[in-house]
């Protein structure tokens, strides 16, 4: 492939030049490669363009001059990367439907629903997310929640040759604030709702906001969430339709009212424009509420008939690590929940309490190199909603595993709530257990759909439902 055709603006002088890749990842380049120099969080790409060219980079794309004799200086390496990277795979979101989920929680969850409702109507369906990517039936690993540009239209161009017709992709603050979806044009782009996260990265929630706006400037519709804080300022944001979604507010385009409250899921009435549906969703919580209704509108937004909508609804099932109630035959229930957010912890224990007839016990951690100021909060907030509270291990990666629970344990200071900590999440999993009363809920939060725990030491195979199934066999 020439130069030119992955980069309409090459100079003469690299327009004929044969590429045989691109990548910024000097470690991969190869001969012939074009090799972007992108500034990250840890790293500097321009500071590895002499390995780079040493490796045979054909072209360097940076923005600053290097003196290197295959340099192109251009002004935005990132939105250049993500050009480059569609023309080379030859811009296949151009000829797919692409729906983008954003929001501090609720992405994988939304995805999941749109992708049953476009594929009972018959379409053949992309995912890209958290949990893994999809391709029509074909599971991937993912290692992000939305993957580097290069990766990107690598999917898309196996999920356009695979026949799907659309793609329904989770949206991260990072992925748009680093131009991974530079370029993209989103059928229909969803907004869920935007609580703190994150600000290991984005510092301060103005930041946090701005980037997640980014997405509403590449979109046909927009589906936004009403009831949420920052709403307002999202579709302030936007160019283009947006359908307003709320249970609150009856100005909204389409609201939920009616809601009942099950320990297997949640019923209400969607309502818009004089029609009504009644919806039937098998995940139990407020937050399936407005889950729902962004996957339901989306479908309506795509020219599904509002009725087919709402039948289909009664086939979508829940997703592995989203209020996912373990089966056993005790006399207690157990849900894995990933909820490693203030918010996200506060929903769920709450939904807890419309369906509880005993004890709330929470089982969770935080995660290391990430957010600190989170550490607290969330320790307040198991606190102040459970009954009994077990703090112990997440993903501490780097970071001291102690540390992170003296972080926790500094919001639970004047609780009268009982707590206990066991570092060691394999032994807090079978205490819960062995501990646990009748008519007891426990929450094992924050891993969710993960099955590994990530160590200082490196990696290791963790999968909650082993954990849980080996300590009931033991007690």
């Amino acid at each position: 492939m020439k130069f030119c055709n992955i980069y309409k603006d090459a100079p003469d002088i690299f327009c004929n030049k044969e590429i045989t890749g691109i990548t910024c990842d000097s470690r991969k380049v190869r001969e012939g490669s074009v090799f972007v120099c992108i500034s990250g969080t840890q790293s500097d790409g321009h500071s590895f363009a002499q390995s780079a060219y040493n490796s045979g980079a054909a072209v360097i794309v940076c923005e600053r001059d290097l003196g290197l004799d295959n340099q192109l200086v251009v002004e935005d390496s990132r939105a250049v990367y993500a050009t480059m990277c569609a023309a080379y795979f030859g811009n296949p979101a151009d000829k797919l439907k692409i729906i983008g989920v954003t929001g501090t929680s609720g992405k994988t969850s939304v995805t999941y629903m749109t992708k049953s409702l476009l594929e009972q109507a018959g379409h053949k369906v992309g995912l890209i997310g958290t949990i893994q990517n999809i391709i029509d039936k074909q599971t991937m690993p993912a290692k992000n929640t939305t993957p580097d540009a290069y990766e990107l239209h690598s999917l898309l161009s196996l999920m356009l040759k695979a026949g799907c017709e659309y793609v329904v992709m989770e949206v991260s603050s990072h992925a748009l604030d680093q131009k991974r979806v530079f370029g993209l044009r989103f059928a229909v782009g969803i907004f869920t709702n935007l609580t703190q996260d994150h600000l290991d990265y984005h510092v301060t929630m103005e930041n946090y906001l701005e980037a997640k706006k980014l997405l509403f400037k590449m979109c046909d519709t927009a589906i936004v969430n009403a009831d949420d804080a920052y709403a307002d300022k999202i579709i302030d944001g936007c160019d283009c339709k947006v359908i307003t979604i709320s249970t609150e507010n009856d100005s909204a385009d389409y609201t939920a009212k009616e809601i009942n409250f099950y320990p297997d899921g949640v019923k209400y009435e969607l309502v818009s424009n004089g029609v009504i549906g009644r919806m039937r969703v098998k995940i139990p919580g407020i937050f399936s509420v407005y889950n729902s209704m962004c996957a339901a509108v989306t479908g309506i937004a795509l020219g599904m008939c509002f009725y087919d909508v709402i039948s289909r609804f009664a086939n979508v099932s829940g997703v592995k690590g989203r209020v996912e109630v373990v089966n056993s035959d005790r006399d207690f229930t157990m849900i894995i929940d990933y909820a490693h957010t203030p918010d996200e912890l506060e929903n769920v224990i709450n939904m807890l309490h419309k369906i509880k007839s005993g004890r709330i016990v929470t089982l969770f951690g935080c995660g290391g190199d990430r957010d600190k100021t989170k550490r607290p909060i969330m320790g307040e907030i198991a606190a102040r909603l459970s009954d009994y509270v077990i703090v112990t291990s997440d993903n501490p990666r780097s970071e001291d595993p102690d540390a992170i629970i003296k972080d926790i344990l500094v919001g639970m200071k004047g609780s009268k709530t009982p707590y206990k900590v066991i570092e060691n999440r394999a032994e807090a999993i079978e205490y819960a257990i062995k501990n646990a009363q009748t008519d007891d809920i426990i929450l094992f939060a924050g891993k969710g759909h993960e099955t590994y725990q990530i160590l200082n030491s490196g990696t290791v195979h963790f999968d909650e439902r082993e954990i849980i199934a080996k300590a009931l066999e033991n007690n």
